[in-house]
């Protein structure tokens, strides 16, 4: 599994014009783009929830978990993109939507488990993401 995190001040997601996820942070909340490949398990989804939630990313050395700041979680499957060959991406390492969509419930669920404010966008929709880098501060997690 791999986690985009990005610290933002502002972030929502849209459908064919309608918002459908969305968070306002006082003063600043995370975007999640997550990416799920074929062995990932629900354990892994759990296990780098609990590092967003606890990633001393914010201001002043601190987490979201200090500061109760929202997360969107966004699924995307292109951050298992292989680009080695040739100018067309490969989408193989990308689990397919079966196995990925359960598993971007489960690490939204787990950080609301966790004490989050969670919004999401639509699994396999084609979203428009705005958000406003807050920083800019973007790390890539890994299980």
């Amino acid at each position: 599994m791999r986690v985009l995190v990005q610290r933002v001040s502002a972030a929502q997601v849209t459908v064919a014009g309608e918002t459908v996820g969305r968070i306002d942070p006082k003063p600043q909340g995370l975007v999640t783009l997550v990416g799920v490949t074929h062995d990932d398990t629900a354990a892994t989804a759990k296990s780098l929830a609990d590092k967003v939630w606890r990633l001393r990313i914010l201001d002043g050395e601190r987490s979201a978990a200090d500061l109760d700041a929202p997360i969107l979680v966004v699924s995307q499957f292109t951050l298992y993109a292989d680009t080695g060959k040739g100018r067309r991406p490969s989408w193989s390492a990308a689990a397919p939507g079966s196995v990925a969509e359960p598993l971007v419930e489960v690490f939204a669920q787990a950080l609301r488990d966790l004490g989050a404010t969670v919004a999401t966008g639509r699994f396999g929709a084609h979203m428009h993401v705005e958000l406003v880098n807050d920083g800019p501060v973007t790390l890539l997690l890994e299980s």
